[in-house]
């Protein structure tokens, strides 16, 4: 199959008509081609988008909202076949993907559909000076949004969904590794009645494609999401040229599991926190840290229910986890659990790669536990970004959160406890944007998303997204 790139609504060959294969990591094989765009191919969505902005960020709040909820509605009304999609292009087992991605994919549309209706300004009245402020939001222009491969048209559309709904024009780059949910969901907007020009999706790489995108004059804004690295080169280049920035990076989330805690919820949801979508979450809790008390018993059941999963195709039902995204992936994962020993850890279960009957040449490998005892091996403190966690001991709320804190990131924690002294100290005292307390990936969309320290610059989500992609201006009258 070959994808194109979507702009102006059409859907049009890259310029100079390079492309990039791309691989089913459940078989290990080709099955079809992107575009390998270049700046002129950005060029040519940026004119697009900068042709469509005056009309669509002039388009009422009530035609706006209509459009998204259009998109949502054939979003969910496409489900079974975009969930298949999804799990062809990222290897993840279909039913999480029709279960999990898409709908999500759906709800960011419908929700900043509303919340559009519902984003007010402030007015300000200087009693005695007789002047009135007020304040205005308006869409910022062209904007730029890059998305990461782990979820694909989950985060994809977390981003364009506020970016259009708030009046800008979006050029937009999926990741080269799994384009097609992005591909069709072109198709989707044409459907859904979306102006041409007001969304132009660009495939390509990020060191070609995506720097385009963020050394772009007219892009005022980038929002990204990706490995901390990368995030970090986009602030050198964007910076200097004023855009404004929201990047959300990398995680090593802590899960801090007291003995006081309901055990079996516990069990059941660190399972489904350390290895959904293979691990490859930005949010899993991939360093564990248990009470003493109950370290050997966690230990055991731990182990005994991780090795009771599924690694297979990612099309059948009975699948826990499908293959990771790509080859190249696989062998970086695997080369943090070949150093496992020399970091002074004990794998306790899986570091191998696994051959699936059929799909013999597919990405797999094993959920992997390993025992560490030093907090500062480069098992905790390096994103490893697969189906692998490290366990650890501690005896004092102290240790816990010492432990907890020391890794360069501050994304998200999970704690387990029925103590509600200790909820309200580690809920203020860990380093992290997201705090979940007794569960996991819960998320309400009205909620700030986003992290501290190396886990990124600024927050999404709700209002939080539409004030990033909106610029405020005062107006002051003072009047007689």
């Amino acid at each position: 199959m070959k994808i194109k790139n979507y702009i102006n609504g059409e859907f049009i060959n890259p310029i100079q008509n390079n492309w990039i294969e791309n691989y089913n990591p459940a078989i290990g094989e080709v099955y079809g081609q992107i575009p390998d765009s270049t700046k002129e191919d950005v060029e040519k969505a940026v004119e697009a988008a900068k042709k469509a902005f005056p009309k669509w960020s002039n388009t009422t709040l009530d035609k706006r909202s209509k459009i998204l909820s259009k998109i949502a509605a054939l979003i969910l009304e496409k489900l079974d076949f975009l969930a298949a999609a999804e799990s062809k292009d990222n290897g993840k087992p279909i039913s999480l993907a029709a279960q999990i991605d898409i709908p999500r994919a759906a709800a960011n549309f419908q929700f900043f559909a509303n919340a559009i209706t519902q984003f007010s300004s402030e007015a300000h009245e200087s009693v005695g000076l007789n002047a009135m402020n007020f304040t205005l939001r308006q869409p910022i222009g062209v904007v730029g949004c890059i998305s990461p491969w782990n979820l694909p048209l989950y985060l994809f559309t977390w981003k364009i969904a506020p970016a259009i709904a708030a009046g800008n024009c979006v050029v937009a780059k999926p990741s080269e590794v799994t384009p097609m949910t992005a591909y069709l969901l072109g198709e989707i907007c044409t459907e859904a009645g979306l102006p041409k020009g007001v969304l132009n999706i660009v495939h390509g790489l990020g060191t070609s494609t995506g720097q385009a995108i963020v050394e772009h004059p007219n892009i005022k804004a980038i929002s990204f999401t990706g490995g901390t690295a990368t995030g970090a080169h986009i602030a050198r280049v964007a910076a200097p040229m004023f855009k404004k920035l929201s990047l959300e990076l990398g995680g090593k989330n802590p899960n801090i599991i007291f003995a006081d805690c309901d055990y079996e919820k516990m069990l059941a949801t660190t399972i489904r926190s350390s290895f959904a979508n293979q691990g490859q979450i930005c949010l899993c809790g991939s360093r564990i840290f248990v009470e003493e008390k109950i370290y050997d018993r966690f230990k055991q059941d731990f182990i005994e229910k991780v090795a009771a999963l599924k690694v297979g195709n990612p099309s059948e039902k009975d699948t826990n986890i499908g293959a990771l995204v790509s080859k190249e992936h696989l062998e970086k994962v695997k080369s943090y659990i070949d150093i496992a020993e020399n970091e002074g850890g004990k794998i306790l279960l899986g570091g191998s790669k696994v051959v699936v009957e059929g799909n013999e040449k597919g990405y797999y490998l094993q959920p992997t536990i390993i025992e560490v005892f030093d907090n500062q091996c480069k098992l905790n403190q390096e994103e490893i970004f697969g189906p692998v966690v490290t366990i650890m001991s501690f005896k004092t709320d102290e240790e816990a959160l010492t432990l907890a804190n020391d890794v360069k990131y501050g994304l998200s924690a999970t704690v387990w406890t029925n103590n509600l002294n200790r909820t309200m100290q580690f809920s203020k005292q860990l380093q992290t944007g997201i705090v979940w307390v007794n569960t996991w990936l819960m998320r309400d969309l009205r909620t700030p998303f986003g992290g501290q320290k190396a886990s990124g610059v600024g927050r999404e989500g709700g209002f939080e997204a539409l004030q990033f992609f909106t610029e405020a201006k005062n107006i002051c009258i003072q009047y007689e």
